[in-house]
């Protein structure tokens, strides 16, 4: 039986840093997920030194808004750190739908482990997905992340 407190330690060893320029949404996302046990290592309101961010903390899974200040945006950063680390889970959020056809037009993307989620996110469906996501990472590496 998974209970409250066991679920928490199951997410607890899962680390993730977290990219969004909008603070109130930054915040929110961090704190829920806080209380669902994971442990958020790395918040940033830019994604210009997303890379050297990823390298100092090395988290299991990235939450990555699209449109942010700046001279990178999400899908440039997860590039850079894709083509450095390609097996490494991204979540791109964004308000604008346009945006998926940029990613699935990318073939750069066709066999990464990468998602788009459409704002507002539902945060049960974030974490949801967070899981799908490891899921799919354990399965390609053979080894369980939670």
């Amino acid at each position: 039986m998974i209970t409250k407190r066991n679920y928490k330690k199951e997410n607890k060893n899962i680390k993730i840093m977290i990219i969004e320029d909008e603070l109130d949404i930054l915040l929110l996302y961090k704190d829920y997920l806080n209380n669902k046990g994971f442990s958020v290592l790395a918040t940033s309101t830019t994604a210009n030194e997303a890379l050297k961010d990823y390298e100092n903390f090395y988290p299991n899974l990235i939450i990555l808004d699209y449109n942010l200040p700046g001279k990178t945006n999400g899908l440039e950063a997860s590039r850079q750190i894709l083509k450095k680390y390609p097996k490494v889970p991204i979540i791109i959020v964004t308000a604008f739908d346009i945006v998926k056809n940029e990613l699935s037009q990318d073939q750069f993307f066709t066999d990464k482990n990468i998602i788009l989620l459409l704002k507002p996110i539902k945060l049960n469906i974030l974490e949801s997905n967070i899981k799908n996501l490891l899921i799919k990472k354990s399965n390609n590496k053979q080894d369980v992340l939670f």
